[in-house]
This record gives C-alpha cells, structure tokens and sequence, in this order.
C-alpha cells in the first residue's frame, strides 16, 4: 500500500485526493472593460441642443413694420389652448378661432393660398407674424413656433408689443 507524505496527507480524504477549485484570472477582462469604455467615450457625440433661434429687435417707438398684406399672416395666441388667426392685414381680416393642435392645417392652409396669390413665386414665400397675449401659455408658444419649423416657414416675427384694438376686441368677443 501506497504511503502518503506529509503535504498530501492533508489533501486526501476517504482514499481520495481532493483537487483544488479552479482559479479565474479577472485582472485581463477589467483592464479590456476599462479600455473600452475609455475608447467609446472619447469617440461618441455628446447629444446637441435643439432649441429655436429666436431673436427679438430692439424696441423702437417710431419705427413701424409694413408686411406685405398678399403673404401675411398673423397668428394671435389665447387662452384654452386657442389660438386666432387671419391673412393680410387687421381691417379687411376674417378673423377666425382655431385650437393651437389645429394651426398647422391653417398653417398649410394659407401657405397655399399665399403661393396661388403670387403665382407660385419661391421668392414670395408665406410671413408668419406670432402675436401672443398676456392670456396665452408659454407652451402654447412653444408649440406655435415648432409649427413654424415643421411647416418649412422661412419668416416668421414675434410681436407682443403691437396687437391692435380690433384685434383686442375680437379676442375679448370670443373669450380670449
């Protein structure tokens, strides 16, 4: 019979030698997982802001705005999520009241009736001036001029200085 030394004596149990487990080695995966993300970090684009170029003039108290009546139209935002809107200009306007998730069919509407207007003249594009009023959200706003970029309106001027006394009167007329 086989004799045991010292250092398997401890090993052996019931006639057996016991075999040690197994020892995996994480130190090459960590340093490939830090590699990686080092690399993926450096060459992805961060996410870009998609915010609206607004910029408003500076106020001036002599100088007045004359839009061609043919190809403007005016948009005036309320309360309720209603918005009023008109072509040409505020004395021979059909004012009409539409809900803001409504004014892109109106939008597309009256940039038809612009190009028949002026026969189909590219350069004789539709200019939208946006009038909101103390009553409107800020939302409201937002949306209008989201509108403004997916109808592919090239011009468009916000003015909440100027809204005149017929206008007033018709939003006043119709609870706005």
């Amino acid at each position: 019979m086989a004799t045991l030394n010292e250092s398997q004596r401890g090993k052996a149990t019931k006639g057996r030698m016991s075999k040690t487990a197994p020892r995996v080695d994480l130190t090459a995966m960590v340093d490939l997982m830090f590699l990686l993300t080092t690399f993926f970090m450096l060459t992805t684009s961060l996410g870009t802001l998609n915010a609206a170029d607004i910029a408003k003039p500076d106020p001036c108290d002599h100088c007045t705005m004359d839009y061609p009546a043919s190809r403007t139209m005016t948009v005036l935002l309320g309360k309720n999520n209603q918005a009023v809107s008109y072509l040409g200009t505020t004395e021979n306007a059909k004012m009409q009241t539409t809900p803001i998730s409504n004014l892109q069919k109106e939008i597309a509407a009256n940039k038809i009736r612009v190009a028949k207007a002026n026969g189909h003249n590219p350069s004789k594009y539709m200019i939208v001036i946006i009038k909101p009023t103390e009553t409107a959200k800020f939302q409201n706003f937002v949306d209008v001029i989201d509108e403004m970029k997916i109808a592919g309106i090239k011009s468009y001027s916000i003015d909440d200085q100027h809204i005149s006394s017929s206008e007033k009167d018709f939003m006043k007329a119709q609870g706005l």
